[in-house]
């Protein structure tokens, strides 16, 4: 027998093991293929709302196509991580108290340790996964630094050295001082910070002038000038003047003119800079003079690189100003904000600080080291994206690849019609360790091993021993591969002729440059296909507000709490619920709540049919109920079937939760189960027989359409509920999804059953509006009504007036004295009042009611109609009031509806 209440915290581990050990996540032999690969998680992660989301939309795909039939595989595994993972092994070094760093232990000692500790105590995500449900095929488990990804990292890299799509330059890149390394631009995290603009003079070569306007009459022409011998440039970063090569002025900048193509004093430096001009200069920002910084800003280096301009690096790997000819022998060694200070100091005291001005800037911090980091060139390693990135971009506009939602697609293309050369050197010990040596005159050897490298080496006649590069490869080169390594390649698998391309990518908005883009590009040269047909973007999860989760706020939502406290299957439905294509994700508790409450409803329905002896001892067929009821929910059921099936597939997953709650909710628990209560405890043993069948029969889709988004509750009760009738074949998990033709809705039953439903609501609704006590039974006349609608009040009149707490029910040709109306159809239903409530009291409730509605939507709609209140509130704050403005309105058209029934009673 089904227990009086849902316990999680046993049946979910117990469901958990029970699918793994039962091979269910396995693909089955036969059938449409559908595969998804994991976006990997770091290998230090744990578990974050994000992650819950994106594996629950994934999981409901997963658990969905595999009851219909297919070869599912959904593929799991972890990321190295490089820079998280050296951080946590390095911090473990140095809070243990040996009194050694990664340094001193040397590198394959190091690595060793990193390995280790990966063994002890990395991967908990995927045990975390375990919990929210994912049914990932667990057996074929990848690492990106397993045996068999490594070798293909190599290839790849071997491969695209030698198409000359690799290649080593000198470039600027993001160099993070804490770690010593280049990072990505997802690795860097943008801060507004109150910062400063220092505004120098720059002397004019040999004293000489210019005049230059300082005021302007209406026209926007001078009218007053001064006499300069100098140039006024403005920085945020003052230490870096000592590696300026130019100052940049707009060519329309009228201004400079007479000055452009002359030369300054770079102050402090003691060398001459040309005025140049340029169209990256802003007339309008500051002073219009810009200098040029190429070795230490991005904006810079392209002016710089395309004038000419020498490139003077400043600082080494740790942001100390460089030992170098080109550095006032001063500032050598100093750390650069201390640079900063002395810099600003040693222009003041030549006279040449014009003035300092507050403001606030953005910077970039590493989101690992939490330093300032610093744009430095550097050797290193780069891919031709812009090459790779041309099939890419045509798979995309031929619909090879589909983004969902497709404005996603525009991102896309910005971002790879406009793609710079990809840095995948990085200065790390844990990593994919890039496979180039170097003889002792210089020249490179890239290869696949060492031995391939020598024997290069040997057929060029390099002299001397080989030196592996120091770098390894940066995160997302190994993951770029992860759609076609994972399943074997550079070998010809089985899994990779049946699972490549993928079917579907789920993942976040943020990593389409950074991930979906890389497994483009190398999907499509190195299998000649895209790496999945599909990807969908999911949306942001943010605080019941609209406000972002931040940790610092501490508004942030752990998962394994909400597990722990709700349930998972709470957690799941509530999620995907949420999911609207385009919409963030707004995550109320309160909403968890509900759908453990949900889930409630649906442990107690499956109580009552199974203490009513609903069961299905025999194949049933749905097309043979006679009864009405039993007739509607059969439609019911394969219209919600159809429904859900169809929002699943166009990944409104959204749409498909709420297409299911409603039929499960209001139809069969509310509806259904009330409507067959007197045929189940009736005299006729043929109709109770026949609801008994049909109830378990539906009961059945019930959890069928529910298994995706609630695993644990629909596997346990299918099992309970298999106590009695005809065992079952298997799990539910790997039974069959409904596909139920249409003729099995009869439109007769639906409208007969769809009319009691409108009039119990009705009425229900009416007596809630005029506060008609719950325990007070009151009369109803239907009016004018036709012979179809008399019938079904006269058949259906006991269920009716049991469900509507009514005296009793009946056809009249008026209505008696004191009675409130509302139409129906064809008919007027009159509800009988006079003596069960004061029209007076009640009115005079419902005006206060409407007047406070109105104060509040008076208040809403002065907000919303402030422009500066739009434009200034955070856009969550302004949501919310529109929607509590909708609430407003509806609520106070309801209770106009119930006032005016009051003012005119028959």
């Amino acid at each position: 027998m089904i227990d009086t209440t849902f316990d999680p915290k046993t049946v979910e581990p117990r469901w958990s093991e029970a699918w793994e050990k039962s091979g269910a996540f396995a693909p089955r032999r036969d059938g449409e293929a559908f595969s998804m690969v994991i976006p990997p998680p770091n290998v230090t992660g744990s578990l974050h709302i994000g992650h819950a989301l994106n594996n629950t939309l994934q999981d409901v795909l997963a658990r969905f196509e595999r009851m219909r039939g297919k070869a599912v595989l959904w593929l799991p595994g972890l990321d190295h991580a490089g820079i998280a993972t050296q951080m946590v092994v390095e911090r473990q070094l140095a809070e243990s108290g040996a009194n050694i760093d990664r340094r001193a232990m040397g590198r394959d000692a190091f690595v060793e340790r990193v390995w280790a500790w990966k063994a002890e105590s990395g991967g908990q995500i995927l045990h975390q996964l375990r919990r929210l449900g994912a049914s990932c095929d667990w057996s074929r488990e990848r690492f990106t630094l397993d045996e068999g990804l490594s070798a293909a990292v190599r290839k790849v890299f071997v491969q695209l050295y030698r198409e000359g799509l690799i290649y080593k330059d000198k470039r600027l890149v993001n160099w993070d001082p804490h770690f010593e390394t280049a990072i990505s631009d997802l690795e860097v995290e943008n801060r507004e910070v109150n910062g400063h603009f220092w505004h120098f003079k720059y002397p004019l070569e040999n004293g000489e002038t210019y005049d230059f306007p300082i005021a302007f009459g209406a026209d926007g022409a001078p009218t007053q000038w001064e006499t300069r011998d100098y140039i006024s440039i403005a920085t945020t970063r003052p230490e870096t003047m000592l590696g300026d090569g130019a100052v940049a002025v707009h060519p329309s900048d009228a201004r400079y003119a007479p000055i452009v193509g002359k030369r300054v004093l770079l102050p402090l430096a003691e060398r001459y800079i040309p005025i140049i001009t340029d169209d990256y200069p802003d007339p309008d920002f500051g002073s219009g003079a810009v200098k040029i910084t190429g070795a230490h800003d991005f904006n810079d280096y392209k002016v710089a690189r395309a004038h000419d301009i020498p490139l003077y690096v400043l600082m080494d790997a740790k942001g100390r100003m460089a030992d170098a000819e080109h550095v006032p022998a001063k500032y050598r060694g100093l750390d650069r904000f201390e640079a900063r200070r002395q810099v600003v100091a040693d222009i003041e005291a030549q006279g040449l600080l014009i003035k300092v001005e507050d403001k606030k800037i953005m910077q970039p911090f590493g989101d690992r080291s939490g330093v300032v980091i610093e744009p430095m060139l550097t050797d290193q390693w780069y891919v031709n994206a812009g090459e790779l990135a041309k099939p890419a971009i045509a798979a995309v506009e031929t619909g090879q690849t589909v983004f969902v939602p497709r404005n996603w697609e525009k991102t896309y293309f910005e971002w790879m019609r406009n793609i710079e050369p990809w840095c995948v050197s990085r200065q790390l010990w844990w990593g994919h360790r890039i496979p180039a040596w170097y003889g002792a005159d210089g020249q490179v050897f890239v290869a696949e091993s060492e031995a391939g490298a020598i024997a290069e080496a040997k057929k060029k006649g390099a002299p001397g021993p080989l030196t592996q590069d120091e770098d390894v490869l940066d995160t997302w080169f190994s993951s770029g591969l992860w759609a076609f390594s994972t399943l074997g390649w550079p070998k010809k698998t089985q899994d990779l002729k049946r699972f490549y391309p993928t079917t579907v990518l789920s993942t976040a908005f943020d990593i389409i440059f950074f991930w979906v883009a890389r497994m483009m590009m190398f999907g499509l040269h190195f299998m000649k296909d895209v790496p999945f047909k599909t990807v969908y973007i999911h949306a942001l999860v943010r605080v019941a507000s609209g406000a972002k989760m931040s940790k610092s706020k501490g508004n942030v939502a752990d998962p394994l709490d909400l597990i722990d406290k709700y349930g998972a299957d709470a957690l799941r439905f509530t999620l995907a619920a949420l999911a609207a294509q385009g919409r963030d994700v707004k995550l109320d508790e309160n909403r968890i709540a509900g759908y453990r409450n949900f889930g409630t409803k649906i442990w107690n329905a499956a109580r009552f049919c199974q203490m009513n002896e609903c069961a299905l001892w025999a194949d049933f067929d749905p097309a043979s109920p006679k009864e009405t009821v039993n007739r509607w929910i059969v439609g019911e059921t394969t219209k919600a079937a159809a429904a859900v099936t169809r929002e699943l597939e166009a990944f409104r997953f959204n749409e498909a939760a709420s297409a299911l709650y409603r039929f499960v909710w209001n139809v069969f628990c509310d509806w259904y189960l009330e409507l067959i209560k007197p045929l189940l405890s009736g005299e006729d043993e043929s109709a109770k027989e026949e609801t008994r069948r049909t109830a378990a029969w539906a009961l059945d889709h019930v959890l069928r359409l529910t298994h995706p988004f609630m695993p644990f509750i629909t596997e346990e009760l299918w099992a309970r509920l298999g106590e009695f009738g005809a065992k079952r074949d298997g799990m539910l998990i790997v039974d069959h999804w409904p596909a139920l033709p249409d003729s099995l809705i009869d439109e007769k039953a639906d409208a007969e059953i769809d009319w009691i439903i409108r009039l119990i609501t009705e009425v229900r609704s009416t007596r809630q509006e005029l506060g008609v006590a719950p325990v007070a039974r009151i009369p109803l006349v239907l009016i004018g009504a036709s012979d179809a609608a008399s019938t079904r009040l006269e058949r259906y009149q006991d269920l009716i007036d049991r469900l509507a707490r009514l005296e009793y029910s009946t056809t009249a040709d008026a209505a008696p004295a004191g009675s409130v109306t509302f139409v129906l159809d064809e008919a007027t239903v009159a509800l009988a009042l006079e003596g069960v409530i004061d029209f007076a009291v009640e009115a005079e409730r419902l005006k206060k009611d409407i007047s406070k509605l109105e104060g509040e939507l008076r208040k809403n709609e002065a907000k919303l109609n402030n422009p500066d209140f739009v434009r200034k509130a955070p856009e969550e704050v302004v949501d919310e009031i529109r929607e509590r403005r909708a609430e407003g309105v509806a609520a106070r058209a309801k209770l106009q509806s119930a006032l005016d029934q009051l003012r005119k009673p028959a």
